[in-house]
């Protein structure tokens, strides 16, 4: 399993949009969207594209 997919796993929106472990941390002090959950989307969406247009990781 991947950093990012571990990271994904545990940061999850709850129903009121804000990241479901960083609440539970940090109260209502660090916003949705996580900056954690913003990385590790990202690296996924640049894996699959450059796995898609065949850089592959």
């Amino acid at each position: 399993m991947s950093q990012e997919q571990r990271i994904l796993g545990v940061h999850r929106r709850g129903p009121d949009g804000l990241c479901a472990g960083c609440r539970l941390w940090w109260a209502l002090l660090l916003p949705y969207p996580c900056w954690q959950v913003e990385w590790a989307t990202s690296r996924q969406a640049r894996t699959r594209t450059a796995r898609f247009l065949g850089g592959g990781r």
